[in-house]
């Protein structure tokens, strides 16, 4: 079972450094931990649609009405890290695409029914895919080189090789699904 003290370690480990027992160790390697975990995971999540954080939720309309341009509007869930599909719930994808801006938590739409896919942040690293997890401390491990080794090299290698692992996660990731069908519109039929 990982946990967030493992990624850690396991970035820890990469640099030669010593480990932590908690983030709330201290010392300095866990404050660095504790301090650069969730915006490095967090940003990693919102970097590709991960299979393991996409979530499919029909959303509730707000109460209270844009106060122009669209007449309806829907607050997005609390763990929505990325939009990633708007739609009206039909399955004809021609039909179901709709007109929508996201202004700060809200979607404001003129549909009165909205249903969301998205990612979501999940905090317990046992739900994330093993590239996943190996993204996330390859990204703290490059995050904090430069604080732990004072090794500016150092530190550009683990970010070199911090960005290898996380187009390999993206990759595997990307090919787990079944391809899209390409729809026809006027830039997939230009000709040269």
């Amino acid at each position: 079972m990982a946990s967030v003290v493992d990624i850690c370690n396991s970035a820890l480990n990469l640099l030669g450094a010593s480990t932590i027992s908690a983030l709330t160790d201290d010392t300095k390697n866990a404050r660095l931990c504790n301090q650069r975990y969730e915006p490095i995971r967090n940003r990693i999540f919102r970097s590709h649609p991960w299979n393991c954080l996409i979530k499919r939720v029909q959303l509730a309309k707000d109460s209270a009405a844009p106060v122009i341009e669209f007449s309806n509007q829907f607050t997005l869930p609390t763990d929505c890290l990325r939009v990633l599909k708007i739609h009206n719930g039909t399955t004809d994808s021609i039909v179901s695409a709709i007109e929508y801006k996201i202004e700060g938590r809200k979607i404001k739409t003129n549909e009165g029914t909205v249903f969301l896919v998205y990612v979501g942040l999940d905090t317990d690293p046992n739900n994330y895919d093993v590239y996943v997890q190996e993204a996330i401390s390859h990204q703290l491990a490059a995050d904090i080189a430069y604080a732990v080794t004072n090794n500016a090299t150092l530190a550009n290698n683990y970010m070199a090789r911090a960005d290898e692992r996380l187009r390999e996660a993206r990759f595997i990731d990307a090919t787990e699904n079944s391809v899209d069908t390409i729809e026809a519109n006027e830039f997939t039929d230009a000709r040269l």
